[in-house]
């Protein structure tokens, strides 16, 4: 409406997420979580470029299965701590989920700077798990805060998939400085690199909205709707596909350094053979342990998966438009039946380069497909609590998933089927689930009614 002077606003004054308003200079609440996320995903991302060039790529196979087996059974204890005692405690505490977010930067940076000491020593196995259980409780603790810095459940999704697009992003723009400080002054350097980019993660956390993700424990509506079928069968997909991407990850580490069996790994079918050949790639692999492929074979497999999620997050809110969020998780299903069976078929570093794509795109594609599920069957539940609930569940299944191909070593072509296998199994539930669902819903269907 105009004032006496004829007078009136371009656009809406802009609020904050609490209904406040702002001004032009003040960045939102999710702007400040979107810089805090990119922060914490180049830290990732560099810690992971760090491990190329340090001990775990130059001690024998076999030692280091042991050890990294050892530490994801580790690592398994603090989620089952997180998960239901810690969680609603924070959740309850004001301010509790951003603690966290500062409390993993802070860890980052004494962990990493560890590391840089210990790159030629035992030692930074323990550390390196250490990383990888901060990046799992950061997750945690981001899923419970996207609620709360969004004006209303509707952005859920939207904010999701910008938070995911700008995570590859920040990945692409980590690895390439990390790629040339590796290469000219060592993993020390990198991992010097992850600590400066955790201490901006906390410094700029502290700057989020000390938001109370859950007032009160779940009540029975809340604890009802999550137990809808819907929900749950949705729940048992993503969790599968957060399963295969830990799988995937620990079976491609082993396998490109060197670490499948005591045979090359060969392509074997014609097909595959004459793929490989146009590509130019070799028709093998070494996958004993002389010394396993180069460097920048991590790179490009590396790259394919941060691709793939990229592709993910921007292709699945647009394809809500056209299809069911239930079509959307099946169609990831499909993709990654459909990518381990190619690349079992083509093998080596293309094959691995494909799968490692494909799961990259169906994890993301995967996940805003389960947080719309749950945001549109579940609405009388908390947002924050549930998401934080559910990564929990997804975070210790990504362990147990990359448990698998640690103490049991099979060559990558194996593994390709097996991530296939897996991802079919996840799709037949779903699809009968979905053939139930009308009679779950109305049992009385069938029935005629009384003349």
């Amino acid at each position: 409406m105009s004032g006496p002077s004829g007078w009136q606003p371009l656009s809406p004054t802009r609020r904050a997420a609490d209904g406040a308003p702002r001004d032009a200079f003040t960045p939102s609440a999710f702007a400040r979580l979107a810089r805090v996320h990119a922060l914490s995903t180049a830290a990732d991302t560099l810690v992971a470029t760090s491990l190329a060039g340090s001990l775990f790529f130059s001690i024998p196979t076999g030692e280091a299965r042991g050890r990294v087996a050892l530490y994801l059974l580790l690592t398994i204890a603090p989620f089952a701590l997180v998960g239901p005692l810690m969680g609603p405690a924070l959740d309850r505490m004001p301010g509790g989920r951003r603690l966290l977010v500062i409390g993993t930067g802070v860890a980052r940076v004494v962990t990493c700077l560890l590391m840089a000491r210990h790159v030629d020593s035992l030692l930074l196995f323990p550390e390196a798990f250490v990383i990888l259980v901060l990046g799992k409780a950061y997750a945690i603790a981001k899923s419970a805060l996207v609620p709360t810095v969004v004006d209303s459940d509707a952005d859920l999704v939207d904010a999701n998939s910008r938070l995911a697009l700008l995570g590859g992003l920040s990945g692409f723009a980590a690895a390439v400085p990390g790629a040339a400080v590796l290469k000219t002054a060592g993993a020390e350097w990198v991992l010097v690199l992850a600590a400066l980019c955790g201490l901006a993660q906390a410094a700029l956390a502290t700057k989020l909205p000390r938001a109370q993700v859950a007032a009160d424990p779940p009540g029975e509506a809340e604890a009802a709707e999550l137990r809808g079928a819907g929900v749950v069968h949705a729940a048992e997909a993503m969790g599968l596909l957060r399963g295969v991407v830990g799988f995937l990850t620990f079976l491609l580490a082993f396998a490109l350094r060197g670490g499948g069996d005591d045979t090359p790994i060969p392509v074997g079918l014609a097909l595959g053979r004459a793929i490989r050949t146009v590509a130019g790639f070799p028709t093998t692999v070494a996958a004993g342990g002389g010394g396993g492929s180069p460097t920048w074979h991590f790179g490009v497999v590396i790259g394919a998966s941060v691709v793939g999620g990229l592709l993910g997050a921007v292709i699945a809110p647009r394809l809500r438009a056209a299809m069911t969020e239930e079509r959307i998780l099946e169609g990831a299903l499909v993709a990654t039946i459909a990518g381990g069976l190619l690349a079992a078929v083509i093998g080596g570093l293309l094959g691995a380069t494909i799968i490692a794509g494909t799961v990259g795109f169906s994890a993301a594609s995967g996940k805003l497909a389960f947080d719309a599920i749950v945001q549109r069957d579940a609405p009388d539940a908390n947002r924050g609590r549930s998401f934080a609930a559910f990564e929990t569940r997804f975070q210790l299944i990504w362990v147990i998933g990359g448990f698998i191909p640690v103490v049991v070593p099979m060559p990558a072509r194996i593994g390709f089927v097996v991530v296939a296998g897996a991802a079919a199994f996840a799709l037949f539930g779903l699809l009968a689930a979905r053939r139930r669902a009308p009679r779950q819903r109305d049992p009385e269907a069938a029935t005629p009614p009384p003349l």
